[in-house]
């Protein structure tokens, strides 16, 4: 039995099964045919990370650009060469070399590791080691220069230290050597190492300060400065009155810690005068407490003598050694 018809429909007929389409491979479409996106307003630039990857390499220098590799050493230390002419240790050898008791094609060469190859090398005949003792320099340090010491050096803050300061220690090169040394040291590269700065001084003032290599000395410098005096001569404003030079060596209740200090006119003018100022031992601002307490305005400070030792005619900005006959 047929199912009777709803009238106002209409019966389709069934449709055909669709092909499925076969998978093509995927295509990276023309760039020249797609129009560049459109910029926002206002848009930051992306800040995309440089990366190894991203970094072009650079380019290869052309070949009149390009540098010839370095050479490698060759030849033998200077040391070896020396040590079988003499012959004798290695260390010795070391030593006649740094003494400048050795020649290469004529030219003294005081560095152990140079290289030689064929060059002509000559041995001093009076080539001594007993001439290698430590040495003393004395400078004479202009005004406004720091002393070279540790403990002046560890007193400077971190913007003078990153900014540039007049360092003494600068001074104590072959430029700067007194041209009528009394000594009669020769002068050598090794003199220049291992110093060590001893006596501070004020940085307004010049004068004396010594560097050593000798530990004797050192410890003379440092364990003793209580006992050794110290001279200093003082330029102050106007004339000093029998008053203030009172008033400058008198000991009051409040200077019990301070040393003894005395206080003598060199010279005296209604414009400046001269102060003598004996002090035993190093003492940073005393010279200038005691010239405040009597109302003398300094001008200009000048060490000229440790212990035993003196300036004398010693140029502002250059040293010497210190003799073998000096002791402070």
């Amino acid at each position: 039995m047929t199912p009777p018809k709803v009238p106002g429909t209409l019966k389709l007929p069934p449709k055909p099964p669709q092909a499925v389409p076969v998978a093509q491979p995927a295509t990276r479409p023309a760039v020249a045919g797609m129009p560049a996106p459109a910029k926002r307003p206002n848009a930051k630039p992306r800040q995309r990370p440089v990366t190894a990857l991203r970094t072009k390499p650079p380019a290869a220098p052309h070949a009149a650009e390009q540098q010839p590799p370095l050479q490698a050493d060759t030849g033998d230390r200077l040391a070896k060469r020396v040590a079988a002419m003499v012959p004798c240790a290695r260390s010795e050898a070391e030593q006649y070399i740094e003494g400048g008791w050795v020649r290469v094609n004529g030219t003294v060469i005081e560095e152990p590791q140079f290289r030689v190859q064929s060059q002509t090398i000559g041995i001093d005949p009076n080539a001594s080691l007993i001439d290698l003792a430590s040495i003393t320099l004395l400078l004479h340090k202009p005004a406004d220069w720091i002393d070279g010491t540790e403990e002046s050096l560890s007193k400077l803050n971190r913007a003078t230290r990153r900014a540039h300061f007049d360092d003494a220690r600068t001074l104590l090169v072959a430029a700067n050597h007194m041209p009528k040394d009394p000594s009669g040291i020769r002068m050598l590269q090794r003199h220049f190492k291992a110093l060590t700065a001893a006596v501070p001084l004020e940085n307004a003032a010049s004068g004396l300060i010594v560097f050593t290599q000798d530990w004797r000395v050192e410890r003379k410098l440092t364990e003793e400065m209580g006992a050794m005096e110290h001279e200093i001569i003082v330029d102050v404003q106007g004339e000093v009155t029998p008053q203030a030079l009172h008033l400058l060596n008198r000991t009051l209740d409040s200077d019990e810690n301070l040393p003894h200090t005395k206080v003598s006119i060199n010279s005296t003018t209604p414009e400046r005068s001269k102060l003598r100022f004996a002090i035993k031992g190093a003492h940073r601002g005393l010279i200038a407490h005691l010239c405040e307490r009597a109302k003398l305005e300094i001008l200009d400070m000048r060490r000229i003598r440790l212990g035993r030792v003196a300036l004398s005619d010693l140029p502002v900005g250059q040293w010497r050694y210190l003799a073998p006959h000096e002791k402070f």
